[in-house]
């Protein structure tokens, strides 16, 4: 007897099984080393490949559009971010939450490519360089809006705290480990095109969903043991983690639409518009916010908005954009 298909992605699934797994207390757990080692692979895996196919396709309209869109997003959601929770958990936890929820997810945004690669829907290689240009912007707007919120309420600056430099911040910003693997594999992949791509291709696109299997898995167990200690923070958190992206995968799709993008990077650039970054915003924050939480910020972007796109916004970023784009 055959079994029923399912729609879901293997990988999404392997996410859910992992929260299902620490939920009922299992003991499964995956070696931090082994996932640091993935999280590396994929970051050079979605540069490399995605420069090979900057190099193929070109940076045309599109490539142009998406850019602009993407950029202009990611600077303009902190300022959302930082108004709607300033009040409800402090400046500073505000700043890191903006900075995270304006910057972007990698692993959302290739869960959303390898549901595109499943469906045969096609998206341009541009897209891995809007990605990573969306890292940025968010992180120094966010420290923008702290540091003129503190000069309003002196009383909220953080005297004991080491004070560092623009150039310290820009470096942390721009300059991060992630940032920079994921930079110099795109440039590297458009260096050495079809050439490069055929020497690295079982490591590229065979191992690609394997390792995504894997990673997403360990991921979902942390989400789930975050969640335990978000939730006492109280259910407003919980409830923006669940409405703000969506709202602003929304405003993409309309952004994109208005540009003139296929269903394919419109869906990219949605995921990217709604995702919450829990990798390059913390090592960022760690130097410019000292005095945020980071079981705010992190719990909020990882046990909360990445599985929430995982699992239903993903879909409807896709559904949203065949509705409204060109093939």
């Amino acid at each position: 007897m055959d079994l029923p298909a399912v729609s879901i992605s293997p990988p999404v699934l392997f996410f859910v099984l992992g929260m299902v797994a620490t939920l009922v207390r299992s003991n499964l757990r995956v070696p931090h080393a082994v996932t640091k080692l993935m999280s590396l692979y994929l970051l050079w895996a979605i540069g490399f490949t995605g420069g090979v196919k900057i190099a193929q396709s070109g940076m045309g309209r599109d490539a142009m559009v998406a850019v602009a869109i993407g950029m202009g997003l990611s600077a303009v959601l902190p300022l959302a971010v930082f108004a709607l929770l300033r009040r409800r958990i402090g400046i500073h936890d505000a700043a890191a939450s903006a900075a995270a929820f304006g910057s972007v997810s990698a692993v959302t945004f290739l869960t959303a490519a390898s549901m595109l690669d499943a469906l045969g829907i096609g998206y341009g290689g541009h897209m891995v360089a809007v990605m990573a240009l969306m890292e940025s912007p968010a992180i120094v707007v966010s420290i923008i809006l702290l540091r003129r919120a503190q000069q309003a309420s002196p009383a909220a600056a953080d005297a004991d705290a080491p004070r560092a430099t623009w150039g310290t911040l820009l470096h942390e910003a721009f300059l991060n480990g992630p940032v920079l693997l994921l930079l110099g594999s795109l440039v590297i992949g458009l260096i050495t095109r079809e050439r490069g791509f055929e020497a690295f291709k079982p490591l590229c696109k065979d191992l690609f969903n394997g390792v995504l299997v894997f990673f997403l898995l360990d991921l979902g167990l942390l989400a789930a043991r975050r969640l335990r200690g978000f939730l006492a923070r109280g259910w407003s958190l919980v409830v923006f983690g669940l409405v703000f992206p969506p709202v602003a995968g929304s405003i993409a799709l309309v952004l994109a639409w208005l540009g003139g993008l296929g269903v394919g990077d419109t869906t990219l650039l949605a995921t990217l518009a709604a995702s919450a970054s829990y990798i390059a915003v913390p090592a960022a924050a760690r130097i410019a916010i000292p005095k945020a939480d980071p079981s705010v910020y992190i719990g909020l972007a990882l046990a909360v908005t990445f599985p929430f796109n995982v699992i239903v916004g993903i879909p409807l970023y896709l559904a949203g954009a065949k509705a409204l784009c060109r093939g």
